[in-house]
C-alpha cells in the first residue's frame, strides 16, 4: 500500500511536469490556444487551411512536439488511473481483512 503512495505521488510529479511543457509550448505561438488537454490537428480538415510544413517549418515542428507531449500526457494520465485503482483496492482489501 505504501508502494502505491509512492508511485502515485511520481505519476503526479510526473503529470504537473508534462502540462507544464504543454504550457510552455501553448505560450511560444497563440495558434495553438490554451488547451493542455487536446491535440492540434496535422491533417487537413475540410473548410479550415492547416499550416503545413512548407508554409511554416517551425510552427509545425513545434505543433508535433507538442502533441507527442500531449500524448505522453495521456499515457501517464491512465497509468495514473490503473496506479490509483489498485491502490484502491489496497485499502479496501486492508479494511476488510482486519
Amino acid at each position: 500500500m505504501f508502494f502505491g503512495f509512492i508511485v502515485l505521488l511520481i505519476i503526479y510529479l510526473l503529470h504537473e511536469y508534462i502540462t507544464a511543457w504543454i504550457r510552455y509550448y501553448n505560450k511560444t505561438d497563440k495558434r495553438f490556444g490554451d488547451s493542455v488537454w487536446r491535440w492540434s490537428y496535422d491533417y487537413q480538415v475540410k473548410g479550415v487551411r492547416d499550416v503545413s510544413d512548407l508554409d511554416d517549418k517551425e510552427f509545425v515542428r513545434k505543433r508535433r512536439i507538442r502533441n507527442r507531449t500531449v500524448s505522453f500526457m495521456y499515457w501517464n494520465f491512465f497509468i495514473g488511473f490503473t496506479v490509483t485503482m489498485y491502490l484502491i483496492s489496497d485499502v479496501l482489501m486492508f479494511i476488510l481483512n482486519n
